[in-house]
């Protein structure tokens, strides 16, 4: 055993980087049973997320809301186009842009989806207000982290 560190901020357990870490993988093992009856994978539940809440969506779109690059997103949108889940056209105002749309499937599946949100905050044991105030704070600090340009 060793002796304590001068500074606890430095010990693994009380890193910030750990804990996010932690939760993130905790969180995603957590849909991964509830996706799995829907046939998805969490990155591809995203997406149909945004899908549902904005409609047709660009690509970048997508990317921006999700904060993905368009090299990963192309995957997960041409596997869901594969499931029958969603469609890409090239945008009619600019050929450079593709558009997104959800299929009457992948509109469906939004009904086998709904429960889901529910389900994740029981699992979290977080109320509606602390689960409100830690999205905020995360959001904070992804604002705080984020690259200047």
């Amino acid at each position: 055993m060793h002796a304590p560190a001068a500074d606890d901020a430095l010990l693994l357990d009380e890193r910030l980087c750990l804990a996010l870490y932690r939760a993130s993988r905790a969180m995603t093992a957590r849909y991964r049973p509830l996706l799995s009856e829907l046939g998805l994978t969490y990155p591809q539940y995203l997406v149909l997320v945004v899908l549902w809440e904005d409609g047709t969506t660009s690509v970048g779109g997508i990317g921006a809301r999700l904060g993905l690059e368009s090299s990963t997103l192309s995957p997960l949108l041409k596997r869901l186009e594969a499931m029958g889940l969603a469609r890409r056209r090239r945008g009619t105002d600019d050929e450079r842009t593709v558009e997104v749309t959800l299929t009457d499937e992948g509109e469906a599946l939004r009904s086998r989806a709904a429960d889901i949100p529910r389900t994740m905050c029981t699992a979290s044991g977080l109320d509606a207000s602390e689960s409100a105030e830690l999205v905020g704070v995360l959001h904070a600090l992804v604002r705080r982290l984020a690259p200047e340009d």
